[in-house]
């Protein structure tokens, strides 16, 4: 492929990065735009960046810590690494937060304008694919990669081939983003995207709201995606534009581009859809799985805490009662979120229903703290994972859906179709 060659959305953002030819498995050093930890991996890469002999970040002011994972703190040693970020991030006048004025990281970060369309953001986190919502290629690394680019301000990529998704058809008000790359992910495997870039396209695209694509570019990396991009259209500018906390300069890819693989998925014909344990590749319609009795249900984490899912969540509660035998935690991912959720009247909903409302945090997600599961319990959850014991005991099962099954199944104790209740 020449240098005039036409290039896909991720080959395009890493060539205007790099000096080096954007082609697909070419490793490219690329420039990268903010790069950010969490409570578990800034720790480390705080003792990688000193090891390597860091003194100052390449820029602080794109450079951050979030505490989340673990925050507010459960234990002491949760403590002892918050203590030890917020020490090194007042050291360095880099950004940081504390409990209380964040949120998750995936959903804080949008918000607060800092990560853009056009760039290149680095995050010691798997799920920084998030960030392609924007049209921007997020990706996750390690704490020494991470620990590199806070001192250089630039790191290398192999750059992907990409799939090209194309969702056509309008989405049904039952159907959501999280429906879409669940089904994706069961179409094509949770290694079917591996190293690449999955590329979104089509008219449905253009029908779902930014909260629905950060929930499906979430995910890109439970199909072992490098990034899930979405092009920087009308409803993406308004949103950054909205909320910028520097100047960006968003990326298109070039028509014509060549691609390793295209998708097909008429949005249309979907039904609320499921992954049933282990997998998030596991997808299943909703209303085959309403024998799967349940115990506990998490509406939240930085797939599906935002306002959408907030409100889809409320709507399908108020004036219900939740199961009398199952557990409903609510963990708003943000205080933008959990304020809107107030001013709306959606708290006193969820209490009123029945459930636990927790300040923003990552919570049971990633076995965490504010919802651990017993053995032999399951629970259906709108988070991105459903690994063996992701959630509490290796003898747990996670059931992943969207806010709207995930609200249905909390009133009759069971996964079910919200069709099937709300209809």
């Amino acid at each position: 492929m020449s240098a005039a060659a036409k290039k896909t959305l991720a080959e395009a953002i890493i060539a205007a990065h790099s000096n080096d030819e954007a082609t697909p498995g070419a490793i490219c050093q690329v420039k990268v735009d903010f790069a950010f930890a969490n409570d578990i991996t800034g720790p480390p890469a705080v003792d990688e960046f000193k090891k390597m002999g860091g003194k100052s970040l390449f820029d602080p002011k794109k450079c951050a810590i979030v505490l989340d994972h673990f925050a507010p703190n459960k234990d002491i040693a949760s403590a002892e690494q918050s203590k030890k970020a917020r020490i090194f991030a007042k050291e360095q006048g880099m950004l940081f937060w504390e409990v209380g004025r964040v949120g998750v990281e995936h959903a804080f970060l949008p918000e607060s304008g800092l990560t853009l369309p056009g760039e290149i953001v680095i995050g010691a986190d798997s799920h920084t694919c998030t960030y392609g919502a924007l049209g921007a290629l997020g990706t996750g690394v390690g704490q020494t990669d991470l620990a590199a680019v806070w001192a250089l301000g630039e790191t290398w990529l192999r750059v992907p081939e990409t799939i090209k998704v194309i969702f056509s058809g309008r989405p049904s008000k039952w159907i959501g983003g999280k429906d879409m790359i669940i089904f994706l992910i069961g179409e094509i495997g949770v290694e079917g995207a591996r190293y690449k870039s999955l590329e979104f396209h089509g008219d449905a695209i253009s029908a779902i709201s930014m909260d629905d694509r950060f929930t499906m570019a979430n995910m890109a990396i439970e199909a072992g995606g490098k990034c899930g991009l979405f092009l920087p259209d009308e409803t993406a500018l308004a949103y950054a534009n909205a909320r910028k906390a520097r100047d960006f300069t968003p990326v298109y890819p070039d028509g014509g581009a060549e691609y390793s693989e295209t998708v097909e998925i008429d949005v249309g014909a979907l039904e609320p859809t499921v992954a049933l344990p282990h997998l998030p590749g596991n997808a299943k319609r909703a209303k085959e799985c309403s024998d799967m009795e349940i115990d506990q249900v998490f509406i939240g984490s930085c797939t599906n805490g935002r306002v959408r899912d907030m409100e889809l969540a409320a709507g399908a509660l108020k004036g219900r009662r939740v199961h009398e035998r199952v557990r409903l935690m609510v963990i708003p991912a943000s205080y933008e979120v959990y304020n809107e959720a107030l001013d709306r009247g959606w708290i006193k909903i969820f209490v009123e229903a029945g459930a636990s409302v927790c300040t923003p945090t990552c919570g049971p997600c990633m076995g965490g703290h504010l919802g651990i599961l017993a053995e032999g319990e399951r629970c259906v959850s709108t988070s991105n994972r459903n690994f063996v014991g992701r959630m509490g005991h290796p003898k747990s099962e996670i059931i992943l859906a969207g806010p709207l099954v995930a609200a249905a199944s909390a009133l009759t104790g069971r996964v079910t179709d919200p069709r099937e209740v709300f209809a």
